[in-house]
């Protein structure tokens, strides 16, 4: 079956945990800001480039009809639409999964606390 997982979920909650432990092929726009030496250089100037990047081989992986694991933040629903539209598209079933951090995860990118914290009050739930 095709499947497409989408974690949501604040840094540290262990998004990227449990899309490993899901499997199949795993995204996230961090991905983009890793380097060839493989240390991660985030750049606000690349935000951008790093989710087209993410949504790209989102679509490629979905030509080899994979199974997708996408793990970024998607505070806000808008976020996910593009992802929604590419699985309408390859006739992908969508699971949406909050992650919660109730394991005291450490966000391994160092996002300060005053962002978390603003992310966190932006974070909209569909129910």
């Amino acid at each position: 079956m095709k499947e497409l997982f989408l974690l949501r979920g604040l840094p540290g909650a262990g998004k990227s945990t449990l899309a490993k432990s899901i499997g199949g092929k795993h995204l996230e726009a961090d991905m983009y800001h890793v380097n060839e030496k493989g240390e991660y250089k985030w750049k606000p100037e690349k935000v951008k480039d790093a989710h087209e990047w993410c949504r790209f081989e989102c679509e490629r992986a979905m030509l080899w009809e994979l199974k997708v694991v996408v793990s970024n933040t998607f505070t806000q629903e808008w976020e996910m639409q593009t992802y929604y539209a590419l699985a309408e598209k390859y006739g992908y079933k969508v699971y949406s999964l909050i992650v919660e951090n109730r394991h005291e995860g450490v966000n391994e990118h160092n996002v300060p606390q005053e962002t978390l914290d603003k992310m966190r009050e932006r974070f909209e739930i569909k129910l």
